[in-house]
């Protein structure tokens, strides 16, 4: 009997009522591609800011780098670490700014194991914005990184012939270059099944890249082999135009092989990234 009685006091919203609850207002624009991918782009600041332990490759390992390379080769290939260190600080930003282009990959990865990714997908915006915007938090670490850089070589006594123009027309050419390699290092992140897997692939990549290039002496005293496999490397292209802008002789070709190199890794690499984030 009581049963029955609660059963009856039960309150049972009216249709209308329940219609007007729901539609009370105007539904709010979907949010643009631009909108969504900086909103993303924003996620991935405020990782950092949270973690800031994440600072640490940005911030140490270009230190080490410059300082390990210009103190161990600058007396026996150039005689004086001051004169070496004009020709190796470029080649040391680029190496170390593009090595960091690998933690983009290892962090879809994490997010993808996390279940991020699950509940990112289930959002009704722009579908590459999660992507796109975890790499634009990335670009901000390689500035970073390259402030450091140039902070440190203007110490040791790098002069740049290019003035802050060339300072800054360097690194903005590096940024763009990593923001394109950085989508090969995305795709391996959805690619492969660990963040190890991701980091083993990376390295495996990038060692020979950065270090068979101009990055660290001339390619006219290597073998002729090895010539044909550094001439067509797109580090050393990268390494000419950053090098070149930041003396003030501005290379066109180097800057143009440079944009040419990214728009073809942007292309191929974020084409098969966006069909495999579809299909994960």
């Amino acid at each position: 009997m009581s049963t029955a009685t609660e059963q009856s006091t039960v309150y049972r919203p009216a249709e209308a009522s329940l219609n007007a609850v729901l539609a009370a207002g105007e539904q709010p624009p979907r949010p643009g591609a631009l909108s969504a991918s900086l909103t993303f782009g924003w996620r991935a600041m405020l990782k950092i800011k949270h973690v800031p332990e994440q600072l640490f490759d940005v911030t140490a390992f270009p230190i080490i780098m410059t300082l390990m390379f210009t103190y161990l080769f600058g007396g026996a290939l150039a005689g004086s670490v001051t004169e070496y260190l004009q020709f190796l600080l470029p080649g040391v930003l680029v190496t170390s700014v593009v090595m960091i282009t690998m933690y983009t990959g290892v962090g879809v990865n994490i997010d993808i194991e996390k279940g991020v990714f699950d509940r990112i997908r289930t959002l009704p915006v722009w579908r590459p914005a999660a992507l796109v915007g975890m790499i634009l938090g990335d670009m901000f670490r390689y500035t970073i990184a390259s402030a450091v850089i140039l902070v440190l070589g203007l110490i040791l006594g790098f002069r740049p012939g290019g003035g802050v123009a060339g300072v800054l027309a360097g690194i903005a050419l590096l940024v763009v270059f990593s923001f394109a390699f950085s989508w090969v290092w995305t795709m391996f992140g959805l690619l492969l099944r660990t963040e190890k897997s991701v980091m083993g692939v990376s390295m495996l990549v990038l060692f020979p890249l950065t270090f068979l290039s101009n990055v660290f002496v001339d390619p006219a005293t290597m073998p002729g082999w090895l010539q044909a496999f550094v001439e067509v490397n797109p580090i050393t292209h990268l390494v000419g135009g950053v090098r070149s802008l930041m003396a003030g002789t501005w290379d066109a070709g180097e800057i143009m092989w440079t944009l040419i190199a990214s728009a073809a890794l942007l292309a191929v690499f974020g084409t098969l990234t966006m069909r495999l984030y579809n299909r994960k």
